[in-house]
Protein backbone atom coordinates (compact mmCIF):
# COMPACT_ATOMS: atom_id res chain seq x y z
CA UNK A 1 0.00 0.00 0.00
CA UNK A 2 1.21 3.39 -1.06
CA UNK A 3 1.61 6.03 1.33
CA UNK A 4 -1.66 8.29 -0.07
CA UNK A 5 -3.66 5.25 -0.31
CA UNK A 6 -3.74 5.73 3.45
CA UNK A 7 -7.44 7.57 4.92
CA UNK A 8 -6.59 11.18 5.09
CA UNK A 9 -7.39 11.13 9.68
CA UNK A 10 -3.83 8.53 9.31
CA UNK A 11 -1.54 10.63 7.01
CA UNK A 12 -2.55 13.86 9.44
CA UNK A 13 -2.02 11.68 12.49
CA UNK A 14 1.16 10.36 11.14
CA UNK A 15 2.67 13.67 9.95
CA UNK A 16 1.31 14.82 13.40
CA UNK A 17 4.44 13.36 14.94
CA UNK A 18 6.85 15.34 13.15
CA UNK A 19 8.91 18.79 14.10
CA UNK A 20 8.49 21.45 11.64
CA UNK A 21 12.24 21.08 9.90
CA UNK A 22 11.22 17.32 8.58
CA UNK A 23 7.74 18.61 8.09
CA UNK A 24 9.33 21.12 5.93
CA UNK A 25 11.90 18.23 4.16
CA UNK A 26 9.10 16.04 3.48
CA UNK A 27 7.16 18.53 1.22
CA UNK A 28 9.66 18.40 -1.13
CA UNK A 29 9.30 15.37 -2.29
CA UNK A 30 6.25 14.89 -4.64
CA UNK A 31 3.54 17.55 -5.53
CA UNK A 32 1.37 15.55 -4.04
CA UNK A 33 2.44 15.62 -0.50
CA UNK A 34 3.44 18.92 -1.25
CA UNK A 35 -0.05 20.14 -1.74
CA UNK A 36 -0.85 17.74 1.44
CA UNK A 37 1.02 19.06 3.91
CA UNK A 38 0.53 22.88 3.28
CA UNK A 39 -2.90 22.28 5.03
CA UNK A 40 -3.43 24.24 7.59
CA UNK A 41 -4.53 21.29 9.50
CA UNK A 42 -1.23 20.01 9.28
CA UNK A 43 0.54 22.81 10.87
CA UNK A 44 -1.48 23.59 13.26
CA UNK A 45 -0.11 21.39 16.29
CA UNK A 46 3.40 22.86 15.50
CA UNK A 47 2.06 26.63 15.16
CA UNK A 48 0.52 26.32 18.51
CA UNK A 49 3.69 25.23 20.48
CA UNK A 50 5.90 28.53 18.60
CA UNK A 51 5.70 32.14 19.17
CA UNK A 52 3.80 34.72 16.96
CA UNK A 53 1.73 32.26 14.55
CA UNK A 54 -1.59 34.39 15.08
CA UNK A 55 -2.74 30.74 17.33
CA UNK A 56 -4.06 31.81 20.99
CA UNK A 57 -3.50 29.43 23.68
CA UNK A 58 -7.79 28.61 23.44
CA UNK A 59 -6.33 27.46 20.02
CA UNK A 60 -8.16 30.26 17.78
CA UNK A 61 -6.48 31.32 14.68
CA UNK A 62 -7.02 34.92 14.79
CA UNK A 63 -5.13 35.62 11.20
CA UNK A 64 -7.14 32.24 9.03
CA UNK A 65 -6.63 34.43 5.85
CA UNK A 66 -2.51 33.59 5.78
CA UNK A 67 -1.32 30.31 5.73
CA UNK A 68 0.01 28.18 8.67
CA UNK A 69 3.19 27.18 6.98
CA UNK A 70 4.08 30.76 6.21
CA UNK A 71 3.81 32.02 10.09
CA UNK A 72 5.52 29.23 11.22
CA UNK A 73 8.61 30.52 8.75
CA UNK A 74 8.12 34.28 10.05
CA UNK A 75 7.87 32.58 13.51
CA UNK A 76 11.64 30.82 13.39
CA UNK A 77 12.51 34.56 12.05
CA UNK A 78 11.40 35.93 15.57
CA UNK A 79 13.09 33.36 17.49
CA UNK A 80 16.59 34.12 15.80
CA UNK A 81 16.51 37.34 15.64
CA UNK A 82 16.46 37.65 11.58
CA UNK A 83 14.65 41.09 11.21
CA UNK A 84 15.36 44.13 8.30
CA UNK A 85 15.08 47.64 10.35
CA UNK A 86 13.14 50.35 8.15
CA UNK A 87 12.69 53.88 9.26
CA UNK A 88 8.85 54.26 8.18
CA UNK A 89 7.73 57.63 9.55
CA UNK A 90 10.47 60.34 11.11
CA UNK A 91 9.56 63.34 13.85
CA UNK A 92 11.61 65.44 16.26
CA UNK A 93 13.92 63.82 18.41
CA UNK A 94 11.66 65.14 21.76
CA UNK A 95 8.45 63.93 20.35
CA UNK A 96 7.66 60.60 22.44
CA UNK A 97 4.41 59.17 20.47
CA UNK A 98 1.74 56.75 21.94
CA UNK A 99 0.96 53.91 19.26
CA UNK A 100 -1.45 51.90 18.18
CA UNK A 101 -2.49 49.79 14.52
CA UNK A 102 -6.25 49.39 13.46
CA UNK A 103 -6.27 47.16 10.53
CA UNK A 104 -4.15 48.76 8.38
CA UNK A 105 -4.45 52.60 9.88
CA UNK A 106 -1.48 53.27 12.22
CA UNK A 107 -2.86 56.28 14.55
CA UNK A 108 0.67 57.96 16.03
CA UNK A 109 0.54 60.70 18.40
CA UNK A 110 2.89 63.66 17.42
CA UNK A 111 2.60 66.40 20.38
CA UNK A 112 -1.47 67.35 21.08
CA UNK A 113 -2.33 65.81 17.43
CA UNK A 114 -3.04 62.28 16.67
CA UNK A 115 -2.41 61.33 12.87
CA UNK A 116 -3.70 58.03 11.18
CA UNK A 117 -1.15 56.63 8.34
CA UNK A 118 -2.63 54.17 5.80
CA UNK A 119 -0.08 50.96 5.51
CA UNK A 120 0.01 50.48 1.85
CA UNK A 121 -0.72 46.71 1.23
CA UNK A 122 1.98 46.68 -1.81
CA UNK A 123 5.00 47.59 -0.06
CA UNK A 124 3.93 47.59 3.44
CA UNK A 125 5.13 51.08 4.24
CA UNK A 126 3.40 53.75 5.49
CA UNK A 127 2.31 57.39 3.71
CA UNK A 128 4.03 60.16 4.47
CA UNK A 129 1.01 62.35 5.10
CA UNK A 130 -1.90 61.09 7.42
CA UNK A 131 -5.24 60.05 6.01
CA UNK A 132 -6.75 61.93 9.20
CA UNK A 133 -5.58 64.14 11.90
CA UNK A 134 -7.32 64.24 15.36
CA UNK A 135 -6.99 67.52 17.77
CA UNK A 136 -7.88 69.44 19.92
CA UNK A 137 -5.45 68.78 23.31
CA UNK A 138 -3.62 72.45 24.30
CA UNK A 139 -0.76 70.19 25.29
CA UNK A 140 0.98 66.48 24.66
CA UNK A 141 -1.05 63.84 23.76
CA UNK A 142 -0.36 61.31 26.99
CA UNK A 143 -1.95 58.44 25.67
CA UNK A 144 -5.28 57.07 23.45
CA UNK A 145 -7.49 53.95 23.24
CA UNK A 146 -8.86 53.38 19.35
CA UNK A 147 -11.87 50.94 19.23
CA UNK A 148 -14.38 50.18 16.19
CA UNK A 149 -16.12 53.42 16.56
CA UNK A 150 -13.87 56.09 18.56
CA UNK A 151 -10.62 57.25 18.80
CA UNK A 152 -10.53 58.37 23.29
CA UNK A 153 -6.97 60.84 23.92
CA UNK A 154 -6.00 62.14 27.31
CA UNK A 155 -3.58 64.74 27.48
CA UNK A 156 -1.16 66.89 30.01
CA UNK A 157 -3.39 69.64 29.69
CA UNK A 158 -5.86 67.10 32.10
CA UNK A 159 -8.45 67.04 28.58
CA UNK A 160 -10.34 63.31 27.80
CA UNK A 161 -11.40 63.83 23.79
CA UNK A 162 -13.78 61.85 22.55
CA UNK A 163 -13.10 62.03 18.38
CA UNK A 164 -16.01 59.48 16.18
CA UNK A 165 -13.69 57.95 13.45
CA UNK A 166 -16.19 58.10 10.87
CA UNK A 167 -17.69 61.45 11.02
CA UNK A 168 -15.05 63.77 12.76
CA UNK A 169 -17.28 64.84 15.79
CA UNK A 170 -15.54 65.17 18.65
CA UNK A 171 -16.54 66.02 22.39
CA UNK A 172 -14.55 67.10 25.58
CA UNK A 173 -14.67 65.79 28.38
CA UNK A 174 -14.18 67.50 32.00
CA UNK A 175 -10.63 65.06 32.53
CA UNK A 176 -8.72 65.58 35.52
CA UNK A 177 -6.96 69.04 37.49
CA UNK A 178 -3.82 67.72 35.73
CA UNK A 179 -2.01 65.43 33.46
CA UNK A 180 -4.15 62.28 32.03
CA UNK A 181 -1.51 59.78 31.82
CA UNK A 182 -3.51 56.59 31.33
CA UNK A 183 -6.88 55.40 30.09
CA UNK A 184 -8.54 52.82 28.59
CA UNK A 185 -12.13 52.08 26.94
CA UNK A 186 -14.21 49.26 25.66
CA UNK A 187 -17.79 48.65 25.38
CA UNK A 188 -18.52 52.81 26.05
CA UNK A 189 -16.76 52.32 29.06
CA UNK A 190 -13.78 54.79 29.71
CA UNK A 191 -11.41 54.88 32.65
CA UNK A 192 -8.60 57.10 33.22
CA UNK A 193 -6.12 57.80 35.46
CA UNK A 194 -3.95 60.73 36.41
CA UNK A 195 -1.43 62.78 37.66
CA UNK A 196 -3.57 64.52 40.41
CA UNK A 197 -3.88 60.66 42.48
CA UNK A 198 -7.30 59.84 41.00
CA UNK A 199 -8.61 57.25 38.52
CA UNK A 200 -12.38 58.37 36.96
CA UNK A 201 -15.13 56.36 35.10
CA UNK A 202 -16.76 57.65 32.04
CA UNK A 203 -19.35 56.67 29.28
CA UNK A 204 -19.24 57.97 25.60
CA UNK A 205 -22.72 59.02 26.25
CA UNK A 206 -21.99 61.52 29.05
CA UNK A 207 -19.08 63.97 29.24
CA UNK A 208 -18.98 63.71 33.36
CA UNK A 209 -17.36 61.51 34.90
CA UNK A 210 -19.56 58.93 36.29
CA UNK A 211 -17.04 57.96 39.29
CA UNK A 212 -14.29 59.00 40.68
CA UNK A 213 -11.85 56.87 43.01
CA UNK A 214 -9.02 58.10 44.79
CA UNK A 215 -6.13 56.23 44.35
CA UNK A 216 -3.56 58.29 47.13
CA UNK A 217 -1.04 58.24 44.47
CA UNK A 218 -0.06 58.98 40.50
CA UNK A 219 -1.54 56.95 38.46
CA UNK A 220 0.76 55.41 35.40
CA UNK A 221 -1.37 52.66 34.12
CA UNK A 222 -5.25 51.65 33.56
CA UNK A 223 -7.12 48.55 31.87
CA UNK A 224 -10.74 46.97 32.06
CA UNK A 225 -11.63 43.53 31.78
CA UNK A 226 -12.50 42.01 28.61
CA UNK A 227 -15.75 40.89 30.56
CA UNK A 228 -15.83 44.88 31.60
CA UNK A 229 -16.88 44.34 35.04
CA UNK A 230 -13.53 45.09 36.53
CA UNK A 231 -10.71 47.24 36.09
CA UNK A 232 -7.09 47.33 37.11
CA UNK A 233 -5.08 50.54 37.87
CA UNK A 234 -1.52 50.92 38.62
CA UNK A 235 0.22 53.49 40.58
CA UNK A 236 3.62 55.27 41.06
CA UNK A 237 4.31 52.98 44.31
CA UNK A 238 5.21 55.81 46.22
CA UNK A 239 2.66 57.12 48.67
CA UNK A 240 1.02 53.72 48.67
CA UNK A 241 3.04 50.43 48.11
CA UNK A 242 0.21 48.02 46.52
CA UNK A 243 0.44 49.52 43.26
CA UNK A 244 -1.81 46.94 41.48
CA UNK A 245 -5.17 46.86 42.63
CA UNK A 246 -8.44 45.70 41.01
CA UNK A 247 -11.55 47.51 41.47
CA UNK A 248 -15.54 46.74 40.35
CA UNK A 249 -16.57 48.92 37.81
CA UNK A 250 -20.40 48.77 39.33
CA UNK A 251 -19.65 49.68 42.64
CA UNK A 252 -15.91 51.20 42.11
CA UNK A 253 -15.19 49.12 45.41
CA UNK A 254 -11.56 47.49 45.53
CA UNK A 255 -11.78 44.03 45.20
CA UNK A 256 -8.17 43.17 45.30
CA UNK A 257 -4.56 43.84 45.36
CA UNK A 258 -1.86 42.03 43.04
CA UNK A 259 1.40 41.36 44.57
CA UNK A 260 3.15 41.83 48.05
CA UNK A 261 6.35 43.63 49.06
CA UNK A 262 6.92 46.13 46.02
CA UNK A 263 9.81 48.18 46.90
CA UNK A 264 9.18 52.00 46.92
CA UNK A 265 8.62 53.88 43.35
CA UNK A 266 8.43 50.57 41.46
CA UNK A 267 5.52 51.75 39.49
CA UNK A 268 3.23 50.31 37.20
CA UNK A 269 4.00 51.42 33.76
CA UNK A 270 1.36 49.02 31.40
CA UNK A 271 -1.09 46.17 32.41
CA UNK A 272 -2.13 43.91 29.29
CA UNK A 273 -5.05 41.30 29.71
CA UNK A 274 -4.44 38.10 28.26
CA UNK A 275 -7.73 37.14 29.68
CA UNK A 276 -10.48 37.76 31.77
CA UNK A 277 -8.46 35.92 34.79
CA UNK A 278 -4.75 36.45 33.16
CA UNK A 279 -2.93 39.73 33.01
CA UNK A 280 0.60 41.07 32.25
CA UNK A 281 2.03 43.44 34.00
CA UNK A 282 5.60 46.26 33.93
CA UNK A 283 6.86 48.71 35.19
CA UNK A 284 9.98 50.69 36.81
CA UNK A 285 11.11 47.39 39.17
CA UNK A 286 12.30 46.10 35.16
CA UNK A 287 10.00 42.98 36.08
CA UNK A 288 6.85 41.89 33.97
CA UNK A 289 5.09 39.73 35.43
CA UNK A 290 1.98 37.31 34.86
CA UNK A 291 -1.04 37.19 37.40
CA UNK A 292 -4.00 34.61 37.41
CA UNK A 293 -6.76 35.80 39.28
CA UNK A 294 -7.92 31.89 40.07
CA UNK A 295 -4.81 31.45 42.11
CA UNK A 296 -3.47 33.65 44.92
CA UNK A 297 -3.62 37.72 44.26
CA UNK A 298 -0.39 37.91 46.30
CA UNK A 299 2.03 35.95 44.57
CA UNK A 300 2.49 35.68 40.29
CA UNK A 301 2.59 33.15 38.41
CA UNK A 302 5.64 33.91 36.52
CA UNK A 303 7.81 36.78 36.40
CA UNK A 304 10.68 37.90 33.96
CA UNK A 305 13.53 40.10 34.48
CA UNK A 306 15.11 43.13 31.91
CA UNK A 307 18.55 42.04 32.11
CA UNK A 308 19.75 45.69 31.69
CA UNK A 309 18.17 46.82 34.93
CA UNK A 310 15.89 49.28 32.64
CA UNK A 311 12.94 50.34 33.18
CA UNK A 312 10.10 48.26 31.26
CA UNK A 313 7.37 50.82 29.48
CA UNK A 314 4.93 48.88 27.42
CA UNK A 315 4.46 45.56 26.82
CA UNK A 316 2.67 43.49 24.14
CA UNK A 317 1.90 39.79 23.35
CA UNK A 318 0.49 37.46 20.82
CA UNK A 319 -2.23 35.57 23.30
CA UNK A 320 0.11 32.51 23.41
CA UNK A 321 3.90 32.52 24.47
CA UNK A 322 5.21 35.56 23.08
CA UNK A 323 5.82 38.60 24.78
CA UNK A 324 7.64 41.91 23.67
CA UNK A 325 8.46 44.25 25.86
CA UNK A 326 9.69 47.97 25.48
CA UNK A 327 12.67 49.74 27.51
CA UNK A 328 13.39 53.09 28.92
CA UNK A 329 16.98 53.52 27.64
CA UNK A 330 18.46 53.05 24.25
CA UNK A 331 14.45 52.10 22.81
CA UNK A 332 15.19 48.47 23.19
CA UNK A 333 12.76 45.49 22.16
CA UNK A 334 13.21 42.36 23.84
CA UNK A 335 10.77 39.37 22.73
CA UNK A 336 10.62 36.84 25.80
CA UNK A 337 9.26 32.76 25.74
CA UNK A 338 6.97 32.48 28.51
CA UNK A 339 8.28 28.99 28.52
CA UNK A 340 11.84 30.24 29.28
CA UNK A 341 13.62 32.57 31.73
CA UNK A 342 16.01 34.45 29.66
CA UNK A 343 14.59 36.64 26.54
CA UNK A 344 15.03 35.10 23.24
CA UNK A 345 16.30 38.66 21.28
CA UNK A 346 16.99 41.71 21.80
CA UNK A 347 16.26 44.98 19.35
CA UNK A 348 18.18 48.31 19.54
CA UNK A 349 17.39 51.09 18.05
CA UNK A 350 20.39 52.30 15.40
CA UNK A 351 20.25 55.85 15.38
CA UNK A 352 22.88 57.94 16.58
CA UNK A 353 21.15 60.30 17.97
CA UNK A 354 19.40 58.40 20.01
CA UNK A 355 21.05 58.20 22.84
CA UNK A 356 18.55 57.59 25.66
CA UNK A 357 15.33 56.83 23.60
CA UNK A 358 12.28 54.93 24.92
CA UNK A 359 9.93 52.18 23.46
CA UNK A 360 7.28 53.81 24.22
CA UNK A 361 4.47 51.09 22.71
CA UNK A 362 4.40 47.88 21.05
CA UNK A 363 1.94 46.38 18.20
CA UNK A 364 1.32 43.96 16.04
CA UNK A 365 -0.45 43.72 12.41
CA UNK A 366 0.05 40.10 11.36
CA UNK A 367 1.84 37.51 13.11
CA UNK A 368 5.02 38.53 13.78
CA UNK A 369 5.59 40.83 11.02
CA UNK A 370 6.17 43.91 12.51
CA UNK A 371 7.21 46.08 15.85
CA UNK A 372 7.01 49.92 15.96
CA UNK A 373 9.15 51.86 18.12
CA UNK A 374 9.80 55.16 18.69
CA UNK A 375 12.09 55.53 15.67
CA UNK A 376 12.53 52.30 14.01
CA UNK A 377 10.57 49.36 12.64
CA UNK A 378 11.93 46.19 12.64
CA UNK A 379 9.78 44.01 10.30
CA UNK A 380 10.51 40.10 9.39
CA UNK A 381 11.62 38.57 6.50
Amino acid sequence: MFLFQLPEVVLYHIMSYLEYKSLSRLSQVCKTIYHFANRDAVWRKIAKELINTGITRQGADVYPHIPLKDRVKVSQNWCHGICRKEVMLKWRINLLPWIQLDGDVLYLSQAADIGAYHLRPDTGKLQRSPMALFSGHLEDVCRFAVTDTHLVSGGSDGKILVHHRRNGFSMEYSGHNQEVNCLDCRGGLIVSGSRDRTARIWTLSSNCPRDTIPMNDRVWSVAISPTQSSFVTGTACCANFSPLRIWDVERCELLCCLGSEFRRGAGVLDIVYESPVQLLTCGYDTYIRSWDLRLSPRKCVMEWEEPHDSALYCIQTDGNHMIASGSSYYGVIRTWDKRQTRCLEMFQLSSANCQRGRCCNLLQRQPAEFCLTIQVCTKTI
